[in-house]
């Protein structure tokens, strides 16, 4: 997310011309501080189908009872409200922490969560998990990373409320869904309220990097787009997609910089970013001309890294 951040602000930047660095910076950390609110808005809906589960589930109960219609067992909407992964995830300290400060949702947020949840519930995969009667913690977070990389990842209905909620959100949310994909997968039940979420992009470190990264792109531009402009194959510097040439500029500021930091991945996340913030072939040739520079480098003893 961090360099995916500065790519875009790079981007801006070049755009915006006559823009100060410092403002930029600025509109850079407040960024990412949105990407962050993104990640635990999305682990929030999560708990909002949950309580609409419940709901329902007591909304049934409360109408048996008045006509004397015995229940065995939980309807799906209560199956749905006791997973496990679920409870949990309400209770997370991070998250109530969150939600305490967020205003109440709006009519076409609800009506979202209302969709999603029948989406959910009447889905195969759900149907099947609750035929299995397996119920354990294991199982019951599983179905849920099923059913949030089936129904929510990639869903158009989300971009007109996340650009409600922020102008950021629409463009952050296909690499927030990995996030939160990646956090459904590490929740241990032994840790119970304190199990600890993704960290802030305001930790200390992930600052630092974020604008020495930011930085160095921008002062080190006529450095590396000589580099970028020498190692063309078979096509003129003037000829690259703009875009192309800030998805190289920044992951070769990033190598020259960040020494510690592997060559392979720098690699693997700027070609992942070309892929789908670039033309369809851009990957490959980007692959291709860092690894000639890299080479290149490493033959004149510019470059001392694995």
């Amino acid at each position: 997310m961090i360099r995916l951040k500065v790519v875009q602000l790079i981007y801006a930047y070049y755009q915006n011309e006559g823009k100060a660095m410092d403002m930029a910076e600025k509109e850079l950390m407040f960024s990412l501080s949105k990407a962050y609110d993104l990640y635990l808005y999305l682990l929030d809906l999560l708990v909002e189908m949950r309580k609409t589960g419940e709901k329902k589930e007591a909304t049934v109960r409360a109408r048996n009872r008045r006509t004397g219609v015995r229940m065995e067992g939980l309807t799906q909407d209560g199956r749905f409200a006791a997973n496990l992964f679920l409870s949990q995830l309400e209770e997370n300290k991070t998250l109530l922490d969150f939600r305490e400060k967020q205003k109440a949702g709006s009519d076409a947020e609800d009506a979202l969560v209302r969709k999603l949840y029948v989406a959910f519930v009447e889905s195969e995969i759900f149907q099947l998990y609750i035929t299995k009667e397996d119920f354990s913690y294991e199982t019951d977070r599983e179905v849920i990373r099923k059913l949030y990389k089936t129904y929510v990842v990639n869903n158009e209905d989300f971009d007109d409320l996340l650009e409600e909620q922020s102008l950021y959100w629409n463009d952050d949310k296909h690499i927030v869904d990995s996030f939160v994909l990646k956090t459904i997968k590490r929740f241990d039940p032994a840790n119970g309220n304190e199990q600890e979420l993704l960290p802030d992009f305001a930790e200390e470190e992930d600052r630092l990097f974020a604008m020495t990264l930011f930085r160095q792109t921008l002062e080190r531009a006529d450095e590396v787009r000589a580099l970028i402009r020498d190692n063309c194959k078979n096509w003129e510097f003037g000829r690259l997609a703009f875009m192309d040439v800030i998805i190289m500029q920044t992951a070769l500021a990033e190598i020259l910089t960040f020494p510690a930091i592997p060559v392979s991945v720098t690699f693997n996340e700027y070609l992942n970013m070309a892929k789908i913030y670039s033309t369809p072939r851009s990957a490959s040739y980007i692959n291709g001309l860092l690894d000639h520079v890299v080479k290149k480098l490493k033959e004149d003893n510019l470059l001392m890294k694995s």
